[in-house]
């Protein structure tokens, strides 16, 4: 699975990094959230899908391998 955002959808609410730290990164330099890896591993692929599930404006963008 690789996750990415659409930046053009995303509002940088931080939902994705609570939920997810280890995918999901605010990066206060940017003012934006960032992937912190975008090959996220097995044990992680629920809480992504979750976190796109709950993603307000579906910035959460997922492709399954």
């Amino acid at each position: 699975m690789k996750v990415k955002i659409d930046y053009d959808l995303c509002t940088s609410d931080g939902h994705c990094c609570d939920l997810c730290p280890e995918i999901f990164h605010f990066d206060d330099e940017h003012d934006r959230i960032m992937v912190i890896d975008d090959e996220v591993p097995e044990d992680l692929e629920d809480l992504v899908r979750q976190a796109a599930d709950e993603c307000d404006t579906g910035a959460i963008l997922i492709r399954e391998d």
